[in-house]
Formats: structure tokens, C-alpha cells, sequence
């Protein structure tokens, strides 16, 4: 069994402000060592029900949070950007399942730190009509290779959007959200305990869950957050300006819609 772990950062305990995502600040040191627990937890998880690989994913910011010498050894480490895959980069070998751990709710969502993708940049984005944040991007992008999400940890806001994506996925509440920079958490070592035994859980179980699947070509519709970048975006030809501030265009699987957004991102930052 190969199990791929996706790890983010909003959504670990104990994280609740934009300071703590951010590098160059003693608040993101201690928040990154925070997110290589949760990931070190969800491992043992997943060698706990058996796996025999296991690939952790660094999925936030520039992807090179977690030290590596600090992550479980027995597992290997996807670090760096560009990559196509992004946040579920690994699942191209072939893996059995994905587990989402420390992800946040979607762009304008009341989760804690929500946002999709890029926060100055995208407002909202939707695959033929459904808003999606990350977890449903990456996930549809996982469904593409055949893998299932079997799990995902984050706030309460985070999991009551992702539940009906993912209704046979297991759960784990890692805090509530009570605004945008504020909640109640867990502490990091009730976090990772909670975290372990919900990968073991979800992997075992695994038998009943199906990849997240949306066929044919895909329409996607990206809100921004401004007029400017709406601008900007619309220089690529195949995109089309919906209003002063949505563009869409088609894309003909889920893997190049995320590709084309992460171009965006990519492109925003000359506005910044």
C-alpha cells in the first residue's frame, strides 16, 4: 500500500494567523515545526495500518516548510516549486490513497486562513458550476490518477465543505473556527494523536472510499480579486472576461485547469 500525505499548515493546531505562514518571522519557525509534527503523526498513521510507502507532500507557500531532517525518515519528501502536480505532486507513482492533513476551508469561506490557491489573487474558483477550494481541486486531481482522499484534518469549516466531496473520507477536527484569524484548537499533542489514529482509521477503511471524479472537459470560473488581475489573466487567450473581476475559460481535464491556475498565481505576482 503507497499512501501520499499532503500537508499543509493553515490548518494545524495551534495555527490561526497570517504571521505564522509567512517566512522570515520566529511565529512561521515554530508553526512550520508545528506542521512537520502533524505530517510525522499522519505517517506513523499510515505505517500503523500497513503501509509499506509513504510520500509527504510540503504543500504550502514555496512547498519547503518542514525540515527534512525532522520528518519520520521511513518516509520520502516531495519539497520545491514548479511542480505540475503542486499539492498532490507523488500521486503520479501510482499511489493507493491521500490523506490532507493541516488544509483550510476555501477563498471567503469563515474558516480559519481560508483562501484558495493564492489569497491576493483568487476570490473564488469553480469547476463547471461547484466552488471548490483546494482540497476539491487536488482531490478531483488525484481522482485523474485514480487515487482516492481517504482523510483530511483541518478546522470544522474546513471539513463540513469537504464532507460531501469526499463522504466516505475520514475526519479529523483539529480546532474551530470562530473568524478569520481566531479559534478554540486542540493542542498540538492531542492534534497529532487525533491525526495518527484518524490516517489508521481512514486506511483502513480504504476499501470503501472512490476517487473524486469530474469527467470531460471542465469549465472553470475564477473569481479575482480585483480588476487588475482580471486584466491580466485575460491576456492568455483562451480566457474569457465574464464581468470586471471573473474570467473563464475550458480546460480539458482537471490536471490542466489546475495547471492553467497555477499559472495565474504564478502571473499575479507582478501586481503585487
Amino acid at each position: 500500500m503507497k499512501v501520499l500525505i499532503s500537508t499543509d499548515i493553515e490548518g494545524v493546531a495551534g495555527v490561526y494567523h497570517p504571521e505564522q505562514t509567512r517566512q522570515g518571522n520566529p511565529e512561521y519557525e515554530r508553526a512550520r515545526l508545528l506542521m512537520a509534527q502533524e505530517a510525522n503523526a499522519a505517517i506513523a498513521g499510515a505505517f500503523d495500518a500497513g503501509a509499506t510507502e509513504v510520500l509527504v507532500n510540503d504543500s504550502h507557500g514555496g512547498f519547503r516548510n518542514m525540515p527534512p531532517d525532522v520528518l519520520d525518515a521511513r518516509a520520502r519528501v516531495v519539497q520545491g516549486k514548479p511542480r505540475y502536480l503542486s499539492m498532490v505532486a507523488g500521486v503520479e507513482e501510482g499511489v493507493d490513497a491521500v490523506c490532507m492533513v493541516g488544509y483550510h476551508s476555501r477563498a471567503q469561506g469563515r474558516g480559519i486562513l481560508a483562501h484558495t490557491i493564492n489569497s491576493f489573487a483568487f476570490a473564488g474558483i469553480a469547476l463547471g458550476g461547484q466552488e471548490l477550494g483546494e482540497a476539491g481541486l487536488y482531490g478531483a486531481l488525484a481522482g485523474e490518477y485514480g487515487a482516492p482522499v481517504v482523510m483530511g484534518s483541518g478546522d470544522d469549516v474546513f471539513i463540513a465543505e469537504n464532507r460531501p466531496l469526499f463522504p466516505h473520507a475520514t475526519f479529523v477536527e483539529t480546532k474551530k473556527a470562530t473568524g478569520f484569524s481566531s479559534g478554540v484548537s486542540l493542542s498540538p499533542e492531542q492534534s497529532r494523536r487525533a491525526i495518527r489514529a484518524g490516517v489508521e482509521e481512514a486506511l483502513a477503511a480504504r476499501a470503501n472510499a472512490r476517487p473524486l471524479v469530474f469527467e470531460g472537459p471542465q469549465t472553470v470560473t475564477l473569481r479575482t480579486q480585483s480588476t487588475a488581475l482580471a486584466d491580466l489573466f485575460c491576456q492568455w487567450p483562451a480566457f474569457e472576461r465574464v464581468d470586471g473581476v471573473t474570467v473563464r475559460f475550458t480546460a480539458p481535464t482537471v490536471e490542466a485547469a489546475v495547471r492553467m491556475l497555477n499559472c495565474c498565481s504564478a502571473m499575479s505576482s507582478m501586481l503585487r
